[in-house]
């Protein structure tokens, strides 16, 4: 009895649902101007061009003055060069990201369209539970990581503001700034030109955080959604043809049903591989590199025994770990979802259908064969086995990286 009220159609608001769904990369592309504002009013859309000019004008606040100081400042050694080059790799990186998620807003919102299309069509219970579980977990991934990360970057920031600097003619102890910023631009060691940089790296701060938190969110909610759709999809199959009365209960409705959702969910996870390919590349190559240097960092600061350094860029290195594992973690999921709708396909007793029918299911059936994955630049698949490497990568070049320093 149970059962057969969860199948029973219903009307749900789907707005409400959806906003659960798509809530928290709104909160996190909005402020960066990468939510889709094709469609809305001209003041939103001047808005979102002005947050792009600042955005970049904050990025490159720090990305131009940085380089400019490790590169040409000749009184700095080898170790504090190295130390600045960590926060420089990041901006760089997050540039990337940046670039490749502004290439494809239009991508974006397809798949905001196609989340809302899917809400819009539960009209069983049970598929709302299934969604709506979907959507619980990538909201679960978004916040978690926005967590992580902003207060990784952030508590090393403080740290670094807490530190004292002894390089002024005066011998006059100043408070250094979060990243290295190139004296020869703008004399920080006075006021107010100290507060003016310090704000405007921690405004830049901000900006890059919210990049790499987005890059992630999106890419949990947008592959947890597909998951779901994909549920929802074997449930579809397992309900395909009654065993009790095959022929009778069987249509060609209800196929055309099976083939068109199965079609949306493909077309929606190729929109998700364009939005994250080229993000997917630069996050396991940009984690391997921090998870190098923040290991060196600790390193360092063990030798020094400076323990509130041990202990910044320990909760940074827990962020950039988490964020490589949350991508690996869901392509990993994502694999198994497709495949196993091969598996449900195959399952379902597609030999007692009446005449030609069974033909067009061994098409599910073939197609559902090849599996899905999440690549990174088309060249490596995110998986767990992924992780993996990523982590003994990051060990041997850390290995390379003390001897050679050493």
């Amino acid at each position: 009895m149970k059962s057969s009220l969860q199948n029973v159609p219903i009307i749900f608001d789907y707005i409400e649902d959806k906003e659960y769904s798509i809530q928290p990369i709104r909160w996190l592309l909005r402020p960066i101007s990468i939510w889709p504002v094709s469609d809305s009013s001209v003041k939103e859309k001047i808005l979102s061009m002005v947050l792009l000019l600042v955005c970049i004008f904050l990025i490159a606040s720090i990305l131009v003055p940085c380089a400019l100081a490790i590169f040409l400042d000749e009184t700095k050694d080898v170790e504090a060069k190295i130390r600045d080059f960590g926060p420089l790799s990041n901006w760089v990186l997050a540039s990337l990201k940046y670039s490749s998620l502004l290439m494809h807003v239009g991508d974006i919102r397809q798949c905001i369209e196609h989340i809302e299309s899917d809400w819009r069509t539960a009209t069983k219970i049970k598929e709302r539970e299934v969604m709506l579980k979907s959507a619980r977990i990538g909201r679960f991934i978004a916040i978690f990581s926005a967590t992580f990360v902003h207060s990784g970057v952030f508590s090393y920031s403080i740290f670094q503001v807490m530190t004292l600097e002894e390089s002024t003619g005066d011998n006059v102890s100043v408070h250094s700034l979060p990243f290295a910023f190139y004296d020869k631009i703008l004399d920080t060691t006075t006021s107010p030109a100290y507060e003016i940089v310090f704000t405007i790296q921690c405004l830049s701060t901000f900006v890059v955080n919210s990049i790499v938190v987005a890059t992630c969110s999106v890419t949990s909610v947008f592959v947890m959604h597909a998951c779901g759709q994909l549920k929802i999809l074997m449930s579809l199959l397992d309900n395909l043809v009654d065993n009790k009365n095959e022929k009778r209960d069987f249509s060609q409705r209800k196929f055309a049903v099976v083939v068109e959702h199965h079609l949306k969910v493909l077309s929606f996870i190729s929109h998700i591989e364009k939005i994250t390919n080229v993000v997917c590349l630069v996050e396991i190559m940009g984690c391997t590199m921090h998870m190098c240097l923040l290991g060196y960092y600790c390193i360092l600061d063990w030798n020094q025994n400076s323990k509130e350094g041990i202990v910044t860029y320990i909760i940074i290195l827990i962020s950039v770990t988490f964020n490589v594992f949350i991508f690996c973690y869901i392509g990993e999921i994502l694999s198994e979802q497709c495949d196993q709708v091969g598996e449900t396909a195959y399952m379902t007793n597609w030999y007692l259908l009446p005449g030609n029918s069974a033909l067009g299911l061994v098409l599910i059936i073939l197609r559902s064969s090849v599996v899905i994955r999440l690549t990174a630049g088309k060249m490596i698949e995110l998986s767990f086995s992924t992780f993996g490497n990523v982590v003994k990568s990051a060990l041997a070049y850390l290995n390379i990286l003390r001897t050679l320093i050493t």
